[in-house]
């Protein structure tokens, strides 16, 4: 061991008092590094990956005015069409569904809803859900044909989703074909598109049919998990380069057909579910909703978790306010 008060003791010792600093700076610069990897890993969690449900109330405002008096005394029927979306899947209980929740409040229903659904202001209305988990337009369109006539004392009321699964299946594990498009060019989804054009016309026009005393029919367009950017990946999915495209047409088509019917609504369920998907955390984006920015999916991607299905009951609330005067009032057939 060298003497430290000898010549080359102090040359060691010198040398260590100049390397300390060094090994400090060094130190810093690695903690700095860290902490900024830190920074990003959490960002890029926080605003990529993370997507709390959040709690409490979500969707419009549904005006209480609307329903503190009776609209009729007649006989209606409340009916639901489509996939999992009416079905309810996804809902923490039957009860929450949003075509439940339309007709009447569950046990836990938010103060600010209390009283605000269907069996309140049309006391002689009968519901039934003929929606299935799963189902396509071509299933949709099965369905409807074996509507039967209803009374001619009976109001219809048709709440409807349908054109959702024809997208989303296959989830791009299989060709694309009709019915399970993902994945398939717009090219190749020509045909397919023109089909649901002239299926969604045959199942409008049955359903009419079915309710010769008149009906109002409420069709949701369809909604985009990525927010309306497109990025498959997002949400778990194979990339799909035509995806929003295909989507739009369908949407189009959905908003031509209630354009086209005076007896037909669209309730905006695209708009709604903006900023509510796989980008809710993202600030900056024109779709985040800064006063919910929250996720309104299921696990399963394709369905609403039950803050969703709140939304969705109170778009369809607002849109049969919008045409109550379109529905018939009084004790009789008229």
């Amino acid at each position: 061991m060298n003497d430290p008060n000898s010549a080359d003791g102090a040359a060691e010792h010198a040398h260590a008092d100049v390397g300390r600093p060094r090994r400090r700076k060094r130190l810093r610069r690695l903690l700095l590094v860290g902490g900024c990897l830190t920074i990003v890993a959490l960002a890029y969690i926080e605003l990529t990956l993370r997507r709390p449900i959040g709690s409490g109330p979500a969707g419009p405002e549904v005006a209480r005015e609307a329903f503190t008096e009776p609209w009729s005394s007649r006989q209606f029927k409340l009916l639901g069409i489509g996939d999992s979306v009416t079905a309810g899947l996804g809902a923490k209980s039957a009860a929450h569904s949003y075509f439940q929740r339309m007709l009447r409040n569950p046990e836990d229903e938010f103060a600010g809803m209390q009283g605000i659904c269907l069996s309140r202001v049309l006391p002689n209305i009968e519901a039934e859900n003929l929606a299935v988990s799963g189902s396509t337009s071509p299933m949709h369109w099965e369905r409807v044909q074996r509507l039967p006539t209803h009374a001619v004392e009976t109001f219809g009321i048709v709440v409807m989703t349908t054109g959702g699964n024809d997208l989303i299946h296959s989830y791009g594990r299989s060709p694309a074909r009709e019915g399970a498009m993902y994945g398939a060019t717009l090219d190749q989804a020509e045909p397919w598109i023109e089909n649901f054009a002239a299926r969604l016309d045959r199942m409008l026009n049955r359903i009419d049919e079915s309710f010769p005393g008149g009906c109002e029919i409420f069709l949701a367009n369809i909604y985009d998990p990525t927010d309306g950017i497109g990025d498959a990946p997002s949400i778990f999915l194979p990339p799909w380069p035509d995806g929003l495209a295909i989507h739009a047409r369908y949407n189009a088509i959905i908003q031509d057909a209630a354009e086209r019917r005076s007896n037909v609504t669209l309730v905006p369920m695209y708009e709604a579910f903006l900023g509510h998907g796989s980008h809710c955390r993202q600030f900056w984006r024109e779709t985040y909703d800064s006063s919910d920015p929250h996720y309104w999916y299921f696990s399963n991607i394709e369905d609403p978790n039950d803050r969703g299905y709140d939304a969705i009951r109170r778009l369809f609330l607002n849109a049969i306010v919008a045409r109550r005067d379109a529905l018939p009032s009084g004790g009789s057939t008229e």
